[in-house]
């Protein structure tokens, strides 16, 4: 083990250990941002929402995930409701759903930034934003009276302020040291009515989990005719397809996943230069081949083990008519012999003396001469020719 290995390992284990050190003392932090995604169950996500909307709209709802403008370019549809809940829609988009709406259906659309397109469309102006810290909403329908939200966490504060004839107020903002705004309203448009939400906050899980909120959500849903719902939920459903998807949504792997980044930088930095070191003289291996052959052949000699040196040259014999000539060598039998003759083309004489020979030096037991090993020996190198 080196000292360059010592030093990254030290490195590591410190970087490990602050890591561990802060995962243990960390405080779990709630993520209060605004997302409105249908599978986040923070706060002001719309998981609560999604696992109740069946029930809400009597099982007449349909999720989409492509923007209106393509969806409706490929079907064409009936009478229906459409839903928007603080999504990003492009100008397109929106035309195609007031298009929908001058045909006769309804859309209500939840936003906490009315977009122009619609504004403009049904007639009313820009919103004002209240920065008081707590409000409430009502419904203005006296059979509502009882049904209301207390918003204490990030309300938007938004209202209408000004409001043109044609546009029904449904709903307000009750604030203490402000004057009523209206935050829920009705505008004909076509044949279609347009129901616009300026605080969609109501349907967080936040709210919708406190007891009796529900009650408000039932109630502004109960302006919608009964009839197929289209929810389009491009960017909210739609599952993100980026390869690091699940590390960066793990907090253990996302740690995992730096911490593996940041020491491969540093492994770079400490090896951006490279160390130039002497080049050793390497002296060329030496051929000992030859030695070994007439070693090996000087150990036989001594020893004078022909049986040994018959069933090695036996085996070396076998091996290479497997491997060169594709022959089985398992049963060297009278179809052994006609296919080693075929193959070669030698004398079939020729062929069953050197499987007796071979035969000879496989038994352990047969009493085995130097001629034997010498006759077994020039008769198999000429086979193999």
């Amino acid at each position: 083990m080196n000292k360059t290995f010592k030093i990254y390992a030290a490195i590591f284990i410190i970087v490990m250990v602050i890591l561990a050190l802060l995962e243990v003392n960390k405080k779990e932090v709630v993520d209060w941002r605004k997302n409105f995604n249908v599978t986040q169950k923070s706060p002001f996500g719309l998981f609560v929402f999604n696992e109740e909307v069946k029930g809400l709209f009597k099982n007449k709802i349909v999720k989409i995930d492509q923007s209106p403008f393509d969806y409706y370019n490929e079907h064409k549809k009936e009478k229906h409701n459409i839903l928007v809940i603080e999504s990003d829609i492009d100008s397109e988009s929106w035309s195609k759903i007031l298009n929908e709406v001058s045909k006769g259906s309804d859309a209500m659309i939840m936003v906490s930034d009315i977009p122009k397109e619609i504004s403009d469309s049904i007639g009313y102006y820009d919103s004002e934003i209240s920065f008081e810290e707590q409000n409430v909403l009502k419904l203005t329908d006296k059979k509502f009276q009882n049904d209301f939200i207390k918003m204490d966490k990030f309300p938007s504060g938004r209202g209408f302020t000004y409001i043109k004839p044609n546009v029904e107020v449904l709903g307000k903002t009750v604030e203490k040291n402000n004057q009523d705004q209206a935050n829920f309203i009705k505008a004909k448009f076509g044949k279609g009515k347009i129901y616009v939400h300026s605080e969609p906050l109501f349907i967080t899980n936040y709210y919708l989990l406190k007891p009796g909120n529900i009650k408000y959500a039932q109630d502004v849903f109960s302006y919608l005719d009964d009839k197929e719902t289209l929810w389009f939920v491009k960017g909210k459903t739609s599952e993100s397809r980026f390869f690091m998807r699940f590390i960066l949504s793990n907090p253990a792997l996302k740690y995992a996943w730096w911490v593996f980044l940041g020491g491969l930088l540093l492994f770079i930095f400490f090896n951006a230069k490279r160390k130039q070191r002497i080049v050793p003289k390497i002296e060329p291996l030496k051929n000992t081949s030859v030695d070994f052959v007439k070693s090996i052949g000087n150990l036989y000699l001594q020893e004078g083990d022909f049986h040994d040196m018959m069933a090695k040259k036996a085996q070396y014999f076998l091996n290479k008519v497997r491997m060169d000539l594709l022959i089985d060598t398992q049963n060297l039998d009278e179809e052994f012999v006609k296919k080693l003759q075929l193959k070669t083309g030698k004398p079939i004489e020729l062929i069953q003396e050197a499987i007796n020979l071979i035969k000879k030096g496989q038994d352990r037991y047969a009493n085995v001469m130097q001629e034997d090993l010498v006759r077994m020996n020039k008769i198999l190198d000429e086979i193999l020719k």
